[in-house]
């Protein structure tokens, strides 16, 4: 038997030597949520890019755990990020894409992970595009913008306030324009021109690329975009900086905090348009502007996980890694994304993309990476991100609140990889209709409306349609083939979970 002097001194000669075991086993992981700008199923290398290479997420999916039926919550940006953050279906505050000056859409009276997590003890930071509005409505650009992250749970941020295609074409930082001269305040318009900045359609020759009407307002870096700005002539941004001043902004943020446990939501602007890569990546894709814009992200991916690695934190970190919606090609902008696509296909074998209710508008690249936790392999299961916000409660050991992430269930099993088959029993998918999924069977409801000009003007398959459309995914993948007519009974279930989960406020999973 060993004796008692002999079994202290082991024990003090261990934690001599190792100050931090205990430490090191029971500190609360970091958790990076790496959020993409319109990337589809098929953008990436490991899931079957043509024309553009992406190593580092490659080499995160070897390493992590890839999912196949892994879904945003809605086909276009703001009701996603609104659902990632809140745990809501975003059709419950009528989130829509916000113009660049709209108010916050994301108050107090509504939870975040972000605030759940510093319930938890976490630092918080939002590091990217925002596009959630700002402000109460009427906008000072020019002071502190009193309605923001900060007031929703983030501790730091730096944004692109709305999107790289709207103005104001500045960043913030904690709520105030970075390098703003007070001697040169800006003034934002989406009605009509303010200031004397040409215009996309008054001064064509000054683009790098043309515009459709919608984007051809003011120009700033030989880019038109949506709405008119004046003024902050030192703030305007440099389209092709944003790879290395955001990605600048999150190592800084994690080297600041590597010694507690952080959160990090680093929403790309790529590769949501105007693609205008920086010169480093300008040919790194047969696919032009667009490819080389995946090109671009994927090594701004590599660099956060270098600095990982480099802290020494990667082992106690959880990257979740996806993207907003899924695809679309001419968006906007004449930067020859349709003629230089090749053989690629944006949204891999799935029909539709951004703004559409068939699969290829939600069903998006997504990877959780983890490697203390996560072992290597491929999940089946079928994830929705508005289970985000209830899944990271239960890593950090946090009870929600009656009011908190209302339709939001516990899928960390399945993040984990724990559960690589089944998960949701019922997801639902926003677009400008609601869709259901229950297993391999998918449901569109039917609308009245004709699909607008300007969507069929996307050239996107929409969905949208007068008639119920029901698909098996399991024999049908590319939605070709609608059999509500031969199957009435599961049309009529589908209907009611839908109805039940819209109208009442029913949680399904």
């Amino acid at each position: 038997m060993m004796k008692p002097f002999l079994c202290f001194s082991l024990v003090w000669i261990f934690f001599s030597c190792f100050p931090n075991a205990t430490h090191a086993q029971t500190k609360k992981p970091n958790i990076v949520i790496i959020y993409v700008d319109d990337l589809g199923y098929g953008d990436l290398g490991v899931t079957g890019a043509k024309g553009v290479k992406t190593p580092n997420l490659d080499k995160m999916a070897s390493k992590g755990l890839l999912f196949t039926d892994a879904h945003c919550p809605a086909s276009t940006c703001t009701p996603s990020r609104f659902s990632l953050l809140t745990g809501n279906y975003a059709f419950r505050n009528n989130a829509s894409i916000l113009p660049g000056d709209a108010p916050a859409l994301i108050t107090p009276k509504i939870p975040t992970v972000a605030n759940m997590l510093k319930r938890a003890g976490y630092q918080t930071g939002v590091i990217g595009k925002w596009h959630l509005g700002l402000g109460n409505g009427n906008i000072d650009w020019n002071g502190y913008i009193n309605m923001g992250p900060k007031e929703i749970g983030f501790d730091y941020s730096f944004l692109i306030p709305a999107t790289g295609d709207r103005v104001p074409t500045v960043y913030t930082e904690n709520q105030r324009v970075v390098n703003l001269n007070p001697n040169d305040p800006i003034k934002v318009s989406y009605q009509s021109k303010v200031g004397n900045r040409p215009t996309g359609t008054e001064n064509p020759e000054l683009l790098k690329m043309k515009a459709d009407l919608q984007h051809s307002n003011t120009i700033v870096n030989g880019v038109s975009r949506i709405g008119f700005m004046s003024g902050g002539e030192t703030a305007l941004w440099k389209d092709e900086d944003f790879p290395f001043v955001l990605t600048k902004k999150a190592k800084n943020y994690m080297i600041a905090n590597k010694e507690n446990p952080f959160f990090l939501y680093f929403a790309f602007q790529d590769i949501h348009v105007p693609r205008v890569p920086n010169p480093m990546f300008e040919g790194k894709s047969s696919m032009g502007p667009r490819g080389d814009a995946i090109a671009q992200m994927d090594w701004c991916t590599g660099e956060l996980m270098k600095t990982l690695d480099s802290l020494g934190i990667a082992e106690n970190t959880l990257i979740i890694f996806s993207s907003d919606n899924g695809p679309v090609l001419d968006d906007g902008y004449a930067d020859k994304s349709v003629e230089m696509l090749g053989d690629h296909k944006p949204a891999g074998p799935f029909k539709g993309g951004k703004y559409s209710a068939f699969e290829g508008g939600t069903r998006v690249p997504t990877i959780t990476y983890w490697p203390s936790k996560i072992k290597p392999g491929v999940s089946n299961a079928l994830f929705s991100q508005v289970d985000l916000f209830h899944s990271l409660s239960e890593l950090v050991g946090v009870k929600l609140n009656d009011n908190e992430a209302k339709d939001s269930f516990n899928a960390l099993p399945v993040l984990l990889g724990e559960r690589k088959k089944g998960g949701r029993k019922v997801m639902l998918e926003e677009a400008f209709t609601l869709a259901l999924r229950s297993g391999d069977w998918k449901y569109i409801h039917p609308v009245s409306m004709a699909t607008p000009t300007w969507l069929n003007d996307k050239k996107v398959e929409s969905g949208l349609s007068k008639n119920v459309q029901l698909f098996n995914l399991k024999n049908d993948v590319e939605e070709k083939n609608n059999i509500a007519a031969q199957y009435p009974k599961k049309v009529k279930k589908m209907q009611a979970l839908l109805e039940n989960i819209k109208n009442k406020g029913t949680r399904i999973n």
